[in-house]
Parts: C-alpha cells; sequence; structure tokens
C-alpha cells in the first residue's frame, strides 16, 4: 500500500485516482497518523470480517486475546480521598492549562 501526505494528495488527487483505478490503496496520513484511505470502489463490497482481517495484516488493527466480559463492569470507579468530585477536579485542571 502506497502512503502519501494530505498536501500531497491536495495537489496530485487525479495521478492518485490513476493508481487507485489500477487497483492499488493509498493510505492518506496527517503527521504520519493515517486519516483516509482512497481505494478501488470494488473494496467497499468487502465483508466486515475481510475489511477487519485487511486491516490487522496492514498493521492498523489489532484484535482482542480473549472475549469481552461483563466483569470490566464490577470494577469500582476511583474515588478521591477527601471525597471531591473528579469531574470538577477534571474541569478545574483544563480551566488552568488554558
Amino acid at each position: 500500500m502506497k502512503t502519501t501526505t494530505i498536501r500531497h494528495a491536495k495537489t496530485n488527487l487525479i495521478a492518485l485516482l490513476a493508481t487507485v483505478r489500477h487497483g492499488e490503496t493509498i493510505l492518506i496520513t496527517d503527521h504520519h497518523a493515517p486519516v483516509a484511505r482512497l481505494e478501488p470502489v470494488g473494496h467497499a463490497t468487502m465483508k466486515d470480517s475481510d475489511h477487519l482481517i485487511a486491516l490487522e495484516r496492514e498493521g492498523l488493527l489489532r484484535r482482542a486475546r480473549k472475549p469481552l466480559t461483563k466483569a470490566w463492569l464490577k470494577v469500582a470507579r476511583p474515588r478521591t480521598k477527601d471525597g471531591a468530585s473528579i469531574v470538577k477536579a477534571l474541569l478545574a485542571d483544563r480551566e488552568e492549562a488554558r
């Protein structure tokens, strides 16, 4: 799969589309982080499981090793020592950062 930046994609869209027409997939990145993928229309008809396998092969997805259980719902929520509101503390912290 080819990779390109947003800026390069904007200036070379016609050439990139020609590449896609020949079956190539192009990953568009913003500061090295993937944000979009140009791929032939035929790929859009893939089954969800096929799409997940393709993402896994590309290193963009890692499947869970164990099935999700409801045990995580029983985990106690964090509490402050003095009983203060965690939400208020978070909002105050955000205000200070401005």
